[in-house]
């Protein structure tokens, strides 16, 4: 084991690594080196379920020091080296990216220890490619002018419990570095759709559940696109000879529209990208007791009419297989994003800026429950990059992943 320190974008972070055979680190091992302004709320929040084999212990020794100078979990592998489970997963592994040499590791629920919100373990997620070929906009023909861009994000989406019918706030952590010199560091707890409501991903209607939590919350730009009752009725149970489409039936979409404003309004960056998930483990019910359909159930299920799931996942489960299953299909591991447009307009601007946990009232000097955000001096509006999906096709379900994920 050897203490490393790594100065990224938002300042130095020390962490201590555990070193295998083969030379890559597994773990942040949290012994070594403690941190000097003590353990965030995120930190040692998890704790193993009845399906998971990992203890908190091992679970605990991933860890960063964020830029407050607090323990936060960060990403680890679904299997731990020793061999046991830890049933939930974080996306892709951060140390591909050819960001990760500024980024260090990702604390995870940073933006919600600041605006002390907590956030459950399971949610943080994290998706990056590298050399992202761009389309060019602004009327400039991308055979005269080619953008790549090396693209890394963190999102806090669960996909299993009824919180995101009424809760738009939800951690996001966004990274890119382009060839153009766009180039964004920033982390926001992002306002996604409105408090109290949520999109139906195949009607497009808007589902009102509840007063918005927590109260007073803001609303935001963009939707949460989750599946209802409507949606299942309308692509999985089907009559017979027919088969269920699972993935219009249970996609949801959680479409962003995030920007960096001054007080007075003045955009600085703004992103737009979709969060899709293509096997939550819920959806909306309004007659169930908590509101929260299980697919799993619908393998079973035979309307009065005699439609039910044909085909698709339904074809693995058997008889007994809860929600929370290891072996259900339906884990939130299944997942893309879809980049869209990065636009800068901070040409006269300084490069570090503080704002809220919002990424509004932004200020070239700190103050109270501000977060330190990156925005190249740059104006890109010319051009406006935009992206295709990343992660397609990935399925982040390794052995012993279930819901909640």
């Amino acid at each position: 084991m050897f203490v490393s320190k790594r100065s990224g974008w938002g300042g130095s972070l020390v962490v201590a690594v555990t070193v295998t055979a083969s030379g890559c680190y597994d773990a942040l091992s949290v012994g070594a080196v403690g941190a000097p302004n003590g353990p965030s709320r995120a930190f040692a929040s998890w704790s193993p379920g009845a399906n998971d084999t990992c203890t908190q212990q091992i679970h605990d020794q991933y860890a960063v020091i964020g830029p407050d100078g607090k323990l936060y979990p960060t990403w680890h592998p679904p299997v731990d080296p020793s061999g046991c489970a830890f049933g939930h997963e974080h996306g892709r592994d951060p140390r591909g990216s050819d960001l990760f040499s500024k980024l260090g590791g990702i604390p995870f629920g940073y933006a919600n220890e600041v605006a002390d919100f907590f956030a459950p373990h399971v949610g943080f997620k994290i998706e990056w490619e590298n050399d992202v070929k761009m389309s060019v906009g602004g009327g400039v023909k991308s055979s005269i002018f080619s953008i790549t861009c090396d693209v890394l994000v963190e999102l806090h989406q669960g996909s299993a419990g009824a919180g995101s019918f009424i809760q738009p706030q939800h951690e996001l952590s966004y990274h890119t570095k382009c060839n153009d010199g766009t180039e964004l560091d920033f982390t926001v707890l992002s306002l996604i759709g409105n408090a109290g409501e949520f999109v139906s991903s195949c009607t497009g209607d808007a589902v009102a559940v509840a007063p918005g939590q927590p109260a007073g919350a803001p609303d935001g730009g963009g939707r949460r696109r989750i599946p209802d009752r409507a949606c299942i009725e309308q692509h999985i149970l089907v009559p017979d000879g027919n088969s269920s489409n699972f993935r219009s039936g249970l996609r949801e979409s959680w479409q962003m529209s995030q920007s960096i404003r001054t007080g007075n309004g003045k955009r600085l960056a703004s992103v737009g990208p979709y969060f899709n998930v293509f096997n939550p483990s819920r959806y909306h019910d309004p007659n169930s007791p908590n509101l929260v359909g299980r697919p799993i159930d619908l393998c079973f299920e035979i309307t009065a009419t005699g439609e039910r799931a044909q085909g698709g996942p339904c074809e693995g489960v058997v008889a007994g297989m809860t929600f929370d299953d290891p072996n259900s299909p339906f884990n939130g591991a299944q997942r893309d994003v879809d980049i869209n447009s990065i636009r800068i307009t901070n040409r006269d601007g300084p490069q570090i800026w503080y704002t809220d946990v919002y990424g509004k009232n932004a200020s070239q000097q700190p103050f109270a429950g501000s977060i330190k955000q990156f925005i190249a001096q740059t104006d890109n509006e010319a051009v406006t990059p935009s992206g295709p999906s990343i992660g397609r096709d990935r399925d982040y379900g390794a052995a012993g992943v279930h819901s909640p994920n």
